[in-house]
């Protein structure tokens, strides 16, 4: 019988992300990043004339980012011992949407931190990419963590007997982006690791119980 499975986001899951990137984005490129806009599409503006950048000059600069300055990026609190104890009950993956081609860079950048995991890169949303997962490793059960809503959204069409945890651990995030919960495509929603940490181990728990 297989094991259960997770399958957990990256950025503002196990690493913070979008901080390290309004930092760098401030120090280097002359841009700010006001997290407290929650729609990417209007938080990034130039900062001597408050104009917005143009859709492609953001992924342009995400893009630069993700490949020179991912050394800035710091575990989430909690998360590296968390997934250090889920691993022993559970097949961990991560599931990111990063091009394929920093699949490796981004393997590396978690191993340094201590989580050493398999990395599986996807881009738009996370359903398809999430399904091939679980055809896989045919998991007796299996639980999805992501920070956007629409991801949620996503699985909760393609599987929707994946348990789905909805997590930001970045605070000054957080609190502006939709809730994947009050959406109804989540079964909860948690932030921190130290009171998500014993509802997964639950929610693997009961997989095990019933093999």
């Amino acid at each position: 019988m297989s094991r259960p499975l997770l399958i957990t986001d990256c950025d503002e899951v196990l690493l913070y992300m979008a901080t390290h990137f309004r930092d760098w984005l401030a120090e280097e490129e002359g841009v700010s990043f006001d997290l407290s806009r929650g729609d990417f599409s209007s938080a990034m503006r130039r900062l001597q004339t408050e104009e917005p950048l143009e859709p492609a000059e953001m992924w342009t600069l995400l893009g630069k980012f993700f490949d020179g300055q991912m050394h800035r990026q710091t575990p989430v609190e909690g998360a590296v011992a968390a997934i250090g104890e889920i691993s022993r009950h559970a097949d961990v993956v991560v599931l990111t949407n990063l091009m394929d081609f920093r699949k490796e860079a981004r393997t590396r950048q978690l191993a340094e931190h201590g989580i050493d995991l398999r990395v599986f890169t996807n881009q738009g949303p996370k359903g398809p990419a999430l399904r091939a997962i679980i055809e896989e490793y045919a998991p007796c059960r299996a639980v999805f963590i992501d920070d956007l809503a629409h991801h949620h959204d996503s699985v909760s069409e393609v599987a929707p007997e994946v348990v789905r945890l909805h997590l930001c651990a970045e605070p000054a995030l957080a609190p502006h982006i939709p809730c994947a919960l009050k959406a109804g495509c989540a079964h909860a929603r948690i932030d921190e690791w130290e009171a998500a940490l014993p509802w997964l181990l639950d929610q693997l728990a009961y997989a095990q119980e019933d093999r």
